[in-house]
């Protein structure tokens, strides 16, 4: 046998040992899959994709076709900030200690990693365009709000002319309140001006540099501001929803007779004031808002097909709560109906199912240990959620088959330190979505119950909590509430208290 014919047998025996050899470190991170995280502000479920009629949403829909729909997907707390330092930290609120806005989890939890900094200390790049964390909209755009610096390497914040220029033509139903209050404007401006385009415009700039740079993976949050009041968005998207063919609630004085005052507080009396007229140009300039930010969503997953990165980026669409359009009285959110706690959330993941519907009831703080599990990052113990993979990979999959929301009513008294004093009058609603039931408790119970069957009631306009036919039903939901709400605290049974006063960013620990 010749020398050559040897070394040629070396080398073959040699390759195929290294194939049985387990995968080095470096062939692990090459293969090391990069994440594009959308979320859009109070936006709900009104999208083509999730069935609701008369909405143009083509882009978010065309996502959908390759991603999962999870049908049945629910906020943990229906405010921006308590349910976005949930979603980000994979805690319930009772966890985090933020029950309210302008506030974020280092001021109660400093040392826990937030999901983007798990990827960031594991090397990936980790960037933020636009909202994440709470920010006061629309007074904080162009500013960091009130973000964690340890969670981002990257941190871009564009301001367009919807925040620098058109602020005293906007329409309030109280003058000079936007945010928390339903105020729009119909933009003689153009599209690319506005902040929500600039985000998008920003991730393209993003996503080009990433692509250059394969050997890095990167986790890029872009979160858009819209449709968050006040509902802007240049002249065209609003013209394509003239008011006069926008649906106005009706029969809300029957449907009032058997909710509970607390599932009703926040009710906002200029909103209760509204004329019919008024209700359809707030439903005219949400919708606009609503298609005018899938147009930038569509810019978004251009350039990532663009940059040749869509095969190897999970990419996950979501908003922080939903929004009420006037159903039970309410606008906007923090209540526990369906419209406010639920969310669209679409999931595309290399190697999972495309253009399937899950319809488990899940839950914010499950995406946290799924994301680190579709990229092999390794999270920090204690996560309150379950890995969404298995639903990933077969729909039918029901996982824990329950998600819980809660909000907090009353006012929170403090001493002169600052401190919680005796006047203190918060209490909580807890509400359990089962797939066909929604049961909701306000304070234990001693302030109202309420009982939905989504089987024969989707718009939850029949309480049956009382009714005897379905005492049983209620005691059941009742014990798996209980449980499902001990399951939200932290190991040593106490909600964390917000801390004043600042602290120091860091990284890694040490």
């Amino acid at each position: 046998m010749s020398k050559t014919h040897n070394r040629h047998s070396l080398r073959f025996l040699t390759c195929c040992l290294l194939l049985l050899l387990p995968e080095s470190s470096s062939a692990q991170h090459s293969a090391a899959r990069n994440v594009l995280f959308l979320i859009s502000d109070d936006l709900n479920t009104v999208l083509g994709c999730y069935g609701a009629p008369g909405i143009r949403t083509p882009n978010i829909d065309r996502l959908a076709k390759r991603s999962v729909l999870f049908r049945h997907a629910y906020c943990a707390f229906p405010l921006c900030g308590p349910s976005r330092n949930s979603l980000l930290t994979g805690l319930y609120p009772n966890s985090t200690g933020i029950h309210a806005n302008s506030l974020i989890f280092r001021q109660t939890i400093p040392a826990q990693i937030s999901l983007p900094q798990a990827f960031r200390q594991q090397g990936w790049l980790a960037g933020r365009i636009g909202k994440l964390y709470h920010y006061n909209v629309p007074n904080s755009i162009g500013t960091d709000g009130h973000d964690d610096p340890a969670s981002w390497e990257l941190e871009l914040n564009p301001a367009g002319v919807d925040r620098t220029k058109e602020h005293p033509l906007i329409t309030s139903l109280v003058p000079n309140q936007f945010g928390g209050m339903l105020s729009w404007h119909a933009s003689q401006h153009a599209d690319d001006l506005h902040t929500d385009a600039l985000l998008a415009s920003d991730a393209d700039w993003v996503l080009e540099r990433c692509a250059k740079q394969p050997e890095r993976p990167f986790f890029l949050s872009v979160g858009f501001f819209r449709p968050h009041t006040p509902y802007v968005a240049p002249q065209s998207w609003f013209d394509m929803y003239p008011a006069e063919n926008m649906p106005v609630v009706t029969g809300l004085e029957a449907d009032l007779q058997d909710i509970p005052e607390a599932a009703l507080q926040s009710q906002v009396k200029a909103q209760l004031s509204m004329t019919d007229q008024q209700k359809r140009l707030a439903r005219q300039a949400y919708q606009g808002c609503i298609s005018f930010t899938d147009a930038q969503v569509g810019k978004v997953l251009d350039a990532l097909d663009k940059h040749g990165l869509t095969d190897s980026t999970v990419i996950v669409f979501t908003s922080d709560h939903g929004y009420h359009l006037g159903e039970h009285s309410l606008w906007q959110k923090r209540s526990l109906f369906e419209e406010s706690a639920r969310v669209p959330l679409l999931i595309a993941a290399p190697g999972c199912q495309q253009g399937q519907i899950c319809s488990a009831p899940v839950s914010h703080v499950d995406l946290y240990p799924t994301l680190t599990e579709l990229c092999g990052v390794a999270a920090p113990s204690g996560l309150q959620g379950q890995s969404l993979v298995p639903m990933l990979r077969d729909v039918t999959e029901t996982g824990r088959n329950w998600a819980l929301t809660q909000v907090q009513r009353g006012n929170a008294g403090t001493n002169s330190s600052g401190r919680q004093s005796q006047s203190d009058t918060r209490y909580f609603g807890y509400s359990l979505r089962t797939l066909r039931w929604r049961y909701t408790e306000w304070d234990g119970g001693s302030k109202g119950r309420e009982l939905y069957d989504h089987d024969n009631d989707p718009q939850e306009l029949t309480n049956l909590a009382d009714q005897q036919q379905h005492s049983e039903t209620v005691t059941e939901l009742s014990a798996l509430l209980k449980t499902a709400i001990a399951g939200t605290l932290p190991a040593d049974g106490k909600i964390p208290e917000v801390q004043p006063g600042l602290w120091a960013p860091v990284l890694l620990d040490p």
